[in-house]
């Protein structure tokens, strides 16, 4: 029993749940992020699509099994190895996505409807988006996209039009670079074919995938720093009145040259065990977050 439970564990893929705090980003930038019953709100919103987002893995590695067992590290999933059954994990993913929706609909309308839409975009995904080149990126930041906008559905308050583009320019660099990092890696390993893996990899040429990572590292340095720039302070702090949010984007800079250093050593096929596992990205990050909450709720900027 101990060993299904972590293989249940293990498929639900926790460490991915960290895509989810991107819900906290309209709370933390609007200025609210110590409000007892809107940070309450987040809460639960984050918890939703993590039962939400685990539903999609379990369905995703249920029908990637025959090809994860081709794969040098992805054989060792639970479904792929045969340490989780199929009807267990369809059981699972199922109560998942019923809790899910079930913590989504107490929250309000708006919210539910976008926790819909991620879930359907899951499913498509694993069904047929990630078998077609360009689509798959596309899809992979569709859904880092709506869980910042499923910030704002749940608590009400809306960010600024360029955090807006910046988080969409980031999606998108980080959707290219997981695929650029999967090419990488599996250059490393005789006799292991893109294809026998992900079969949108095939129209992927080094080329290509360099041209859109360098695309956009440069579309989200850009939108970051002409949000610090243009975005008017939204607290009145002891030094107000200044654009101190600029104080933020040498964090910015050295975590996209960092994580595009990383991406090119096949590390970035997964975002967020990068994130938990390299330190200097993990530090960078810290201190990028520290700043921007010294900032908004201290200084006023």
């Amino acid at each position: 029993m101990g060993k299904l439970l972590f293989s249940i564990l293990k498929t639900a893929r926790p460490r991915q749940w960290l895509k989810n705090v991107a819900v906290f980003t309209t709370i933390l930038f609007t200025g609210v992020f110590f409000n007892p019953s809107i940070f309450q709100t987040t809460v639960w919103a984050f918890i939703a699509f993590c039962f939400l987002s685990s539903s999609g893995y379990i369905i995703n590695d249920i029908l990637d099994a025959p090809k994860d067992r081709k794969h040098p590290f992805k054989k060792f999933r639970p479904v792929a190895s045969g340490a989780l059954p199929i009807p267990i994990a369809l059981l699972t993913s199922a109560s998942f996505f019923v809790v899910g929706l079930t913590i989504a609909t107490s929250i309000n309308k708006s919210f539910l409807i976008l926790c819909i839409v991620f879930v359907l975009l899951q499913y498509t995904y694993s069904l047929l988006f990630k078998h077609i080149a360009v689509i798959d990126i596309l899809a992979i930041t569709a859904a880092y996209f709506i869980r910042v906008y499923a910030g704002e559905a749940a608590t009400g308050y809306h960010i600024s039009i360029w955090l807006s583009l910046a988080a969409l320019s980031l999606a998108l660099f980080l959707a290219v670079g997981k695929r650029r990092a999967e090419l990488t890696l599996l250059q490393g390993y005789q006799g292991v074919l893109p294809k026998d893996t992900r079969e949108s990899l095939l129209h992927y040429s080094e080329r290509l995938l360099d041209t859109y990572t360098a695309m956009f590292a440069n579309s989200t340095f850009i939108t970051y720093v002409y949000y610090t720039f243009l975005e008017k302070p939204i607290r009145i702090g002891v030094l107000a009145d200044r654009k101190w949010l600029m104080i933020t984007i040498p964090f910015v800079l050295y975590g996209i040259m960092r994580y595009m250093q990383l991406i090119y050593e096949g590390k970035g096929e997964s975002p967020e065990q990068v994130l938990t596992t390299d330190i200097p990205l993990l530090t960078t990050v810290i201190l990028w977050t520290i700043s921007v909450l010294i900032v908004i709720y201290g200084i006023g900027g």
